[in-house]
């Protein structure tokens, strides 16, 4: 009789053991993630994992492809960019995916006792992914829009539309408000940061060469003045050539 309980116990115990230490679950066998598996990895991702327990990141060798399967833009773009498939669909889509990525910024935020970034790569590798989602996400609304509208050039539309952008423009905006945690960000963070003005800021402006850029232009010349990071005042010098160029161009067509 006492060695049936000394087998229970052992049971027990074994059982309770693999509970802890079940790893977590993520669909890392599909080529693309859909919007359901974008369900399943943020919930495991923000409500998953213990306060103390490290979030997958970039420099973990194991838990990487994590990180790159969380923030690669092809999950979209396989959808959005197919012209194969309807307009109202590729919106629908792009829709949920919005939605997915603003959940996705709960992720990386949380700060050290330094108030830095615990995971500032990772934060920011979420907030440029959505930044390149949102070029998609408003190009395709706008052109639903258009599809939908008995009268395309109607100033009605035409106003919707120039809303739209301009919102899009204003939600670029916030990504430069990262400028003013600057301290809290690592050197390889900075760099990140700055890259993402580069690469998204101007895909942005080049997708819509006519819009108002001065509301980014005046954010950026404050954020030049208080950023003490070389790369960073780089990148918005750029921007801001970049924007003083385009209404040149303006003015003299």
């Amino acid at each position: 009789m006492t060695k049936i309980k000394y087998v229970l116990l052992a049971i027990i115990c074994l059982t309770l053991t693999n509970c802890k230490t079940e790893e977590h679950e993520f669909p890392l066998d599909k080529r693309y993630w859909d919007t359901n598996d974008y369900d399943k990895a943020i919930l495991e991702l923000r409500f998953g994992y213990e306060d103390d327990e490290k979030k997958p990141t970039f420099d973990n060798p194991e838990q990487r492809i994590i990180v790159e399967k969380l923030t690669d833009e092809q999950n979209f773009k396989i959808v959005l960019k197919d012209n194969e498939l309807g307009t109202k669909h590729r919106n629908a889509v792009a829709t949920e995916f919005f939605e997915h990525w603003k959940d996705m910024h709960q992720i990386y935020q949380a700060t050290d006792r330094k108030d830095m970034y615990v995971y500032d790569i990772e934060m920011l590798a979420v907030w440029q992914y959505g930044l390149s989602l949102q070029l998609d996400y408003f190009k395709l609304g706008n052109k639903e829009i258009l599809e939908s509208a008995d009268d395309p050039n109607s100033t009605r539309v035409k106003n919707v539309i120039n809303s739209n952008i301009r919102t899009l423009i204003d939600n670029y905006v916030i990504y430069l408000d990262e400028i003013n945690e600057e301290k809290a960000f690592s050197e390889k963070g900075k760099t990140k940061l700055a890259d993402g003005i580069d690469k998204y800021f101007t895909q942005l402006i080049e997708l819509y060469p006519d819009a108002n850029y001065s509301g980014m232009k005046k954010k950026a010349e404050l954020m030049l003045k208080k950023s003490e990071s070389d790369k960073v005042k780089s990148s918005l010098t750029k921007l801001i050539e970049l924007i003083n160029s385009k209404q040149k161009t303006e003015k003299e067509e």
